[in-house]
């Protein structure tokens, strides 16, 4: 299996996870599903089938966090000699030329990327077009609602 870029905050957040679900989640469905089992049949009961399907969830992310960080490649983004460029975790704050709108995005890998938190995957259309690019530079990215421009405001790796 190839390797899976995790950043090392990134693989924390996914290792917390992982201990979270196997401490906490993983023994309250099992409590869940016993305390369903109690209350007799089981073809009609709601509770164990609700809880049951709580556990092949909990035991399917289980299996995926166990997968991802056994093949992980932690890439610590300030020890990279970027050389002022966009590189994999690297903070990267741009403005949309056309509307002056401004955000920040760190790069990261896709088992991490969550756009709620600015985290935005490295095989997106913006951060493809980011990689290599340093402040200053204007980036064309071709988005589902037509071309955008932005301008690579600065750049940080932390």
């Amino acid at each position: 299996m190839a390797a899976i870029p995790l950043t090392a905050a990134g693989a924390e957040r996914l290792e917390a996870e992982l201990q979270r679900l196997k401490t906490k989640e993983r023994p309250d469905v099992i409590n869940a599903i016993a305390e369903a089992r109690a209350q007799g049949d089981l073809s009609e009961n709601a509770e164990y089938e609700s809880a049951r399907e709580r556990q092949a969830f909990i035991e399917g992310r289980i299996q995926e966090l166990e997968g991802t960080l056994s093949n992980a490649q932690i890439i610590d983004p300030a020890s990279l000699d970027a050389d002022g460029r966009v590189v994999f975790g690297a903070t990267v704050e741009i403005e949309e030329l056309e509307t002056g709108g401004r955000v920040t995005y760190q790069i990261v890998g896709d088992a991490e990327s969550d756009i709620r938190e600015n985290r935005i995957s490295i095989s997106s259309p913006v951060a493809r077009a980011l990689i290599g690019k340093t402040e200053g530079d204007v980036v064309e990215v071709n988005a589902p609602a037509g071309v955008r421009e932005y301008e690579i405001l600065s750049i940080q790796y932390v």
